[in-house]
């Protein structure tokens, strides 16, 4: 076999669930004689039509394909985030076609943290992004072992929402400092009125810990430290966990199920949700979905900090791609990913094709992206707040299980929002729950 040997492979089945009989038909692991230049079709497996619309735009946009040596076309495969990971995995195992590109949405990344296995799938794509030093946001998410293997498409920035329209007639200040702040605000007003000014998850555990997650990242807290190691027991933890608390006791914060779902859709309509801190696609996909009779209503800021610290800005989900290893397209694949996401022409494109946000920290200041105004939030020039928000983002740090923490600490966080138990006792009940299970 070439690139992925025997052993390695055995070792990814047993930790993917497949079994040995899934080497039968193993052969060489290169399709053919790599493609250094000409007519290319590159495979593409997403979850997400609004990639497969921009890559297949890009791969004919002389602003970034022109000059390269190969002329480019998409074929796209589309498959669910879950499913992406254990195609790719089946494939590689089953020596079968694997796709050029494939699209790894952020929770499900982890499953190619152990084993190898992203060092023996993707491209190692560290030297590309280590030229761009600190101008490229949110590669730690994706990193394994210090290496980069997948580049983020949208940087996700979690920045709060709010109708301003109700703000004014309440008399709640649009510059509110904190988030004690906000919320003695917010325990008046729902006492008064039965609005929100947020909401928390109360159903899911990956919507439960997501959520915990957002406003930990803010506080300057994290699941995880850079080296992989468990960092969910601090102070900011104990903190955040305890505002979420103390934010749905007094009703400023709208405990929910799914911020996606028909309960969070029924609030914002009705207006008992009048504010709420998400990442910039929200705007979209809840605002714009869910309210679309409140254009030019709502509007955005950046977080109100904590009094004890932290930063002005979260973020909450990605999807990033990945170059495979030793196929014929693999330098066309790299060659057309630099362009289409590491250049200005491909970001800017990428924006326009989707509202995927820059990853390039310095483009957020360009007159380009400096000019857009939105109409649903009252033509508010957007990326003044996202350009703030950028230079602001705290760091997301990932591990091998962590799809185990999240199941982990799904309970007791939620025990804890309720009221049920302490927050440093529920934390520690997860843990535990968590050390368990890695153990075994």
């Amino acid at each position: 076999m070439t690139g992925l040997d025997r052993r390695r492979l055995l070792r990814l089945a047993g930790t993917t669930g497949l079994g040995a009989g899934a080497l039968a038909a193993c052969t060489a692991g290169v399709k053919g004689d790599p493609i250094a230049s000409g007519p290319v079709t590159l495979d593409l497996w997403t979850h997400d039509p609004g990639y497969a619309t921009y890559f297949t735009g890009a791969a004919t946009d002389p602003a970034i394909t022109g000059g390269s040596d190969w002329q480019y076309s998409i074929e796209v495969t589309s498959i669910s985030p879950a499913d992406v990971v254990s195609r790719t995995i089946n494939q590689a195992v089953a020596q079968r076609p694997l796709p050029n590109l494939a699209g790894l949405v952020i929770d499900q990344f982890p499953r190619v943290m152990r084993s190898g296995i992203a060092e023996n799938l993707f491209v190692d794509l560290t030297d590309l992004t280590a030229g761009l030093g600190d101008r490229l946001l949110k590669t730690q998410p994706y990193t394994v072992d210090g290496r980069v293997y997948a580049i983020e498409s949208d940087n996700s920035i979690s920045v709060m929402w709010y109708r301003a329209d109700r703000f004014a007639e309440l008399g709640i200040p649009e510059d509110v400092a904190t988030w004690e702040e906000l919320l003695a605000i917010g325990a008046e007003i729902a006492a008064d009125t039965g609005e929100a000014i947020g909401m928390v998850s109360n159903g899911d555990n990956g919507a439960i810990v997501n959520g915990f997650t957002q406003m930990l990242l803010q506080r300057g807290g994290n699941l995880y430290d850079a080296d992989g190691d468990l960092a969910v027991l601090s102070e900011e933890s104990v903190e955040v966990l305890a505002l979420m608390a103390e934010g749905v006791r007094t009703g400023a914060l709208l405990s929910i199920a799914d911020p996606y779902g028909s309960a969070a859709a029924a609030a914002l309509k009705d207006g008992r949700l009048i504010a709420t801190v998400m990442p910039n696609w929200y705007k979209v996909y809840g605002l714009e979905a869910n309210a679309p009779d409140q254009a030019g209503l709502w509007r955005a800021r950046t977080i109100p900090r904590f009094a004890a610290g932290g930063h002005t800005a979260s973020t909450l989900g990605g999807t990033a791609f990945a170059v495979l290893k030793d196929q014929a397209e693999t330098d066309a694949a790299l060659d057309f990913l630099e362009r289409a996401y590491l250049t200005p022409e491909g970001q800017l494109a990428r924006y326009g094709a989707g509202g995927y946000l820059p990853t390039l920290v310095d483009l957020y200041d360009a007159p380009e992206f400096q000019g857009i105004t939105d109409p649903f939030l009252g033509d508010q020039r957007i990326f003044e707040v996202y350009a703030a928000a950028a230079t602001d983002m705290p760091l997301f740090y990932q591990a091998a299980d962590a799809s185990l923490l999240r199941d982990s600490l799904g309970g007791p966080i939620l025990r804890a929002v309720n009221g049920e138990t302490d927050p440093e006792a529920a934390l520690r009940e997860g843990l535990r729950a968590y050390e368990r299970q890695a153990s075994e």
